[in-house]
């Protein structure tokens, strides 16, 4: 911990010592509260027992403020990372569904990247040090192909050809009902719901977002199902869900955008199937194709 030391200003005369010390610190007031139970509070050297002790103008307070937690992602040699291929620029991966892709604020540790700087040790440095490497995501309980880069030049490149739209991310996808149209494309703007923010939503106010699709198959019993393969031509925040849900075909399992179904899905039916881009090194065409899951093989098993 790091000692900070503070004299009360007449503007927090009478004030908490609780408050006082969050407003010099910044930290939270449940945090403070922890400080204060630790005896790690102190006026003119006295250690303080009680956050609701008023503070006096010209009082001296001592806090023991915790050092910044270094959040650095480091390798993790227990998360087992799927590489379909590597070479001195990229690294293709099958990511399994369940797998978290970069450490972030619902989780810190046990992600794809921890496993990846295990496997990959050069990686540090690529990029966003929280995300090295990382050239696009795959939700959670997605699975399938990623591509990652391997060193700053070809991070650049691959995020360029996404912008582009010059990198193929090709989904498969199982909906609830019938879609009757063989193929299509719904082209609709996607962004933060406003009723509910941590969810996205086809809106006005969002970034123009495009998903074509083709029928595969279609099913009726235990329930009326479609297989899809969609096609990304952007890559908005769970664009693929969010799309399909908009049009009346949820994805089959997911709770986030769909409904309850007869499947007993344990995660959306949503497999990232095939991948392409042009190599970073000498701009040769590399694709990559990754058969559905065998959780989602057996689903979809089970459908006539």
């Amino acid at each position: 911990m790091t000692a900070l030391q503070e004299v009360v200003p007449r503007a927090l005369d009478g004030e908490r010592v609780d408050r006082v010390v969050a407003f010099v610190t910044g930290l939270p007031r449940r945090e403070v509260a922890d400080l204060v139970a630790g005896g790690h509070v102190r006026i003119g050297g006295s250690t303080i027992e009680t956050r609701s002790r008023r503070v006096v103008e010209g009082d001296v307070i001592e806090v023991d403020v915790p050092d910044a937690a270094d959040d650095t992602p480091r390798p993790d040699p227990s998360v087992e990372v799927p590489v379909v291929h590597a070479d001195d620029d990229v690294i293709v991966v099958d990511k399994p569904a369940g797998l978290v892709v970069h450490p972030g604020a619902g989780q810190r540790s046990g992600t794809l990247v921890h496993g990846l700087l295990h496997a990959f040790p050069d990686l540090a440095g690529v990029g966003e040090p929280h995300r090295p490497g990382i050239v696009h995501r795959l939700d959670k309980g997605t699975s399938g192909l990623m591509v990652v880069a391997r060193t700053p030049a070809a991070l650049v490149d691959l995020t360029a050809q996404l912008k582009r739209r010059d990198v193929e991310r090709v989904y498969r996808a199982l909906v609830l009902g019938e879609v009757a149209e063989g193929r299509g494309v719904i082209d609709a703007p996607v962004g933060r719901s406003a009723r509910q923010p941590t969810r996205m939503a086809v809106t006005a106010r969002g970034r123009a977002a495009r998903t074509g699709y083709e029928v595969l198959e279609r099913y009726t019993d235990p329930v009326d199902a479609t297989l899809l393969e969609c096609r990304l031509e952007t890559g908005r925040t769970h664009q693929v869900r969010v799309h399909l849900a908009a049009i009346g075909h949820p994805v089959a399992g997911d709770t986030r955008y769909g409904r309850g179904d007869a499947l007993a899905m344990k995660r959306p039916f949503l497999h990232a199937h095939e991948l392409a881009f042009d190599h970073p090194a000498d701009g040769s065409r590399h694709r990559f194709r990754s058969p559905l899951p065998p959780d989602l093989e057996q689903v979809r098993e089970r459908l006539h």
